[in-house]
């Protein structure tokens, strides 16, 4: 599911389009290239910073505070220890655009997931049937178990 992320948006504020209505500004993102990175390269991964290591408080996050306690249990692997904000680091990618597109990704998906407030479950009452069912065959259970016991003259 690859999104296209717009960079600079015609909402009148430069930004990342994380999700619908969703748009964090640059200042709020902090990206760091790394050389010591893993994945494919071969020798070009020693001598280039192609690993990423995207940084965002979650309080930048324009979004409410459910949606961004919902954020955080989602994002947990990438949330820091106090819980203040995400860390997201890639380094599948050869080059740093790729990299930051696969972190940026990462936090459009969380984002996106989160805002969707889940539905309140229903409170449903089970048919009579099914009520008749259930007691049928916890009766049918004690008898068996009673039919097991023994007699008294041991």
């Amino acid at each position: 599911m690859e999104r296209v992320l717009q960079e600079p948006s015609g909402e009148g504020g430069d930004g990342v389009r994380l999700a619908p209505g969703v748009v964090v500004p640059f200042s709020a993102i902090h990206t760091e290239f790394e050389a010591a990175s893993s994945g494919p390269g071969g020798q070009n991964v020693n001598k280039r910073a192609t690993s990423c290591r995207l940084t965002v408080a979650l309080a930048a996050l324009p979004i409410t505070s459910g949606a961004r306690t919902r954020a955080a249990a989602l994002g947990q692997r990438w949330l820091t220890s106090d819980g203040e904000a995400f860390v997201i680091v890639s380094n599948e990618h050869r080059t740093q655009a790729r990299n930051k597109a696969a972190c940026l990704e990462r936090l459009s998906e969380v984002v996106a997931r989160a805002i969707v407030k889940p539905k309140a479950r229903k409170k449903t009452r089970p048919s009579r049937g099914a009520v008749e069912r259930r007691l049928r065959a916890k009766r049918e259970q004690g008898e068996k178990k009673r039919r097991r016991q023994g007699g008294q003259d041991g």
